[in-house]
């Protein structure tokens, strides 16, 4: 029965981490912007609330692992260590972190409010708090750059967008999949 369940753990993250290479192709950019618009912060609250903290991390965690090896699972199929310790490298990390927040956060994943919850502040908040700094310290040098800052509020109405999809879509998945997984 355990090698079931490490079968399921490793079956579901592999399935989100594809999801996440699939919404890596959603990429907006916009010059004033800067980083792109895409779909992975969307497949990261998908992954933390319909996954439970294992698989949610160890879903990041491969996806992190294939881009830095080469291959194409970033924004516009981005990848490479370059790519990782460029400006957008900090909300890829923020990724792994905002996804276990998440799946931590959302308790049995059938509220659609707490889900809610925890994807603001697993999806949105922890992202951004690892990725604004990274982003500042390569721009400018700096941990903390207003300019940049306030750029990057631009992204939150998008994501609470995102919020309020990935909440229904979960809360719905994990009722019909409750076999598949089960904590």
């Amino acid at each position: 029965m355990t090698g079931n369940k490490y079968l399921k753990d490793m079956v579901n993250a592999a399935i989100f981490t594809a999801l996440m290479a699939v919404l890596g192709w959603i990429s907006i950019s916009f010059p004033f912007l800067p980083a792109p618009i895409t779909g992975q912060t969307f497949g990261v609250m998908l992954a933390g609330t319909i996954l439970t903290k294992r698989q949610a991390a160890f879903s990041m965690s491969t996806f992190i692992l294939l881009g830095a090896i080469g291959i194409p699972v970033f924004s516009k199929g981005g990848s490479g260590l370059a790519y990782l310790s460029g400006p957008t490298g900090g909300f890829i990390f923020g990724f792994l972190i905002g996804a276990i927040t998440i799946s931590h956060l959302k308790g049995n994943g059938r509220s659609i409010l707490r889900t809610g919850f925890a994807c603001v502040v697993g999806g949105i908040i922890v992202v951004y708090a690892v990725g604004i700094p990274w982003l500042c310290y390569e721009r400018t040098g700096n941990f903390f750059s207003l300019p940049l800052f306030l750029a990057n509020l631009a992204f939150i109405p998008g994501d609470i967008i995102k919020v309020c999809v990935a909440s229904l879509v979960s809360v719905k998945v994990r009722n019909h999949l409750k076999y598949l997984i089960a904590e």
